[in-house]
């Protein structure tokens, strides 16, 4: 099962593949880590965002999208665009699964990562959307055996 782990930040939505297969995590290459939307996003960079972002999950054939849940008020609250940016995603015919950080904590706790992040060959603003992405395989996987 491939699945896109994404984390929105103010403009960005940064992603992360992850593939499970015969009992094996793999990390594969992706044309894309993040996409920018400039912070006067209209209605054209949306449309854009949504085309580009929905044509690289047919490309890889990702199975399953997990969002990073954003707070929608206090100090840590997710942006107008960022929020845009999840509308977009939720448009594609996908299932998309928002996953909290509490979940994730939970998930990433019973089920420690093996590999080491340093060696997958991800940039370090990717280590969110790649946990968001184990969380919800390892979360799947554990239910379903």
């Amino acid at each position: 099962m491939l699945v896109c782990g994404i984390e929105l930040t103010s403009t960005d939505a940064v992603i992360c593949l992850l593939d499970y297969d015969t009992n094996t995590f793999n990390v594969p290459e992706c044309r894309q880590r993040l996409f920018t939307l400039p912070k006067s996003a209209g209605t054209d960079a949306i449309r854009d965002f949504h085309f580009a972002f929905k044509k690289l999950m047919e490309d890889y054939r990702v199975e399953v999208v997990v969002v990073i849940e954003r707070p929608q008020k206090g100090k840590l609250a997710g942006t107008a665009i960022s929020f845009k940016l999840e509308a977009a995603i939720q448009l594609i015919s996908l299932p998309v699964i928002m996953i909290n950080h509490t979940t994730m904590k939970e998930q990433m706790k019973r089920n420690k990562m093996q590999a080491d992040f340093d060696n997958l060959g991800l940039k370090k603003f990717q280590r969110p959307a790649l946990n968001a992405a184990y969380s919800y395989l390892s979360g799947y996987y554990e239910k379903h055996s």
